[in-house]
């Protein structure tokens, strides 16, 4: 059962997410677990040894930069503010934030996600949605459900932590954490609203992969939790990112909605399935060893390590150092770093 009695403080910092001296995790986020899930090598090469390249940030700066600017307009309309005021102040903060914001043009990501299309697709998904019927949602304290970061226990934790003194011997329990963009009304029942780019066409495929989905599951429990309140699922709003749009040259964003729906049980039979996969990765950082899922190279348009698996064990060391770079501790992904 969901255990909604031990919420921590979002300005609580911890500074590793590891039980101390080990690569046991105790602090997992959608993006870690999926990562889990989908490859142990994968999440290996991305957590533990902390590879990178330089694509990677592009996507995240642009989802990042696209998904404040989306919170920053809520904001300011619950706060009673304007539409086109609102959408003035997003855009100005939003030119300020991203002066140093310029992606290799000569790449894909670059070429998709310019500091041009961002402001483009915020200017047009604001217009598009002006009278949207889903509404933020207003909590028991009077403030808006936007921005809400959570990070919550589970009721059990590694088999082998214990927290250094003056806490020996006390089990450190998993905590999952994340953030939600915000939380909608929409005729009458609450949903977590999620913002999403894709360079991708918008159709029925692209919607059915969020249900089942790991992340849309985990928000669904998240918000829950947080405002102790009857959430339905996620409402997912998509921009298709597009290169020539209506054949003029220029950049455009084609927006679609979706909702993917989560009961009681299906929320119940995640958590009982999460007890089974942190058990195995706490096996697999016992064993030191993270095993290959060969099954999923190919899955969402090949996986970023491929071309690294494909070589021969003694020699993957070479080919990672020569295509990509280790992250430093501050770039490092920690899903228990404050937002």
């Amino acid at each position: 059962m969901i255990d909604e009695s031990h919420l921590s403080p979002k300005t609580e910092v911890i500074p590793s997410p590891f039980v101390h001296g080990t690569n046991i995790r105790f602090a997992w986020d959608s993006t870690i677990l999926g990562t889990l899930k989908t490859c142990p090598r994968m999440y290996q090469y991305l957590y533990l040894d902390f590879w990178g390249n330089p694509d990677e940030s592009v996507h995240l700066r642009f989802g990042q930069e696209y998904h404040t600017a989306l919170q920053d307009y809520d904001l300011s309309r619950a706060a009673g503010i304007h539409h086109d005021d609102a959408v003035f102040d997003v855009v100005k903060a939003l030119l300020e934030r991203t002066a140093d914001y310029a992606p290799d043009p000569d790449t894909k990501a670059g070429k998709y996600k310019s500091r041009q299309m961002l402001l483009r697709c915020v200017i047009w998904y604001l217009d598009e949605h002006r009278d949207d019927p889903a509404k933020t949602y207003i909590k028991a304290d009077g403030k808006p459900a936007v921005e809400l970061s959570f990070r919550f226990e589970l009721d059990w934790g590694p088999s082998a932590s214990e927290i250094e003194p003056p806490h020996e011997g006390h089990r450190q329990p998993y905590l999952l954490c994340g953030h939600l963009d915000s939380v909608k009304d929409l005729s009458g029942s609450l949903f977590v609203m999620d913002h999403k780019t894709s360079m991708t066409t918008l159709g029925s495929y692209y919607f059915d992969q969020w249900s089942p989905s790991n992340q849309m599951t985990l928000y669904s429990i998240a918000s829950k939790v947080i405002l102790d309140a009857p959430v339905k699922g996620v409402i997912i709003n998509a921009a298709q990112l597009m290169l020539d749009f209506d054949k003029s040259g220029e950049y455009g964003a084609h927006f679609v909605r979706g909702i993917t729906y989560r009961t009681p049980d299906q929320l119940n039979e995640w958590l009982a399935d999460l007890r089974f996969w942190l058990g195995q990765a706490e096996a697999y950082a016992e064993a030191d060893y993270w095993p290959q899922n060969d099954t999923s190279c190919d899955k969402f348009g090949g996986c970023r390590f491929r071309s690294i698996c494909s070589k021969s064990p003694q020699v993957r060391e070479q080919f990672l150092k020569s295509d990509y770079v280790r992250l430093d501790e501050a770039s490092r992904w920690n899903p228990l770093k404050p937002r």
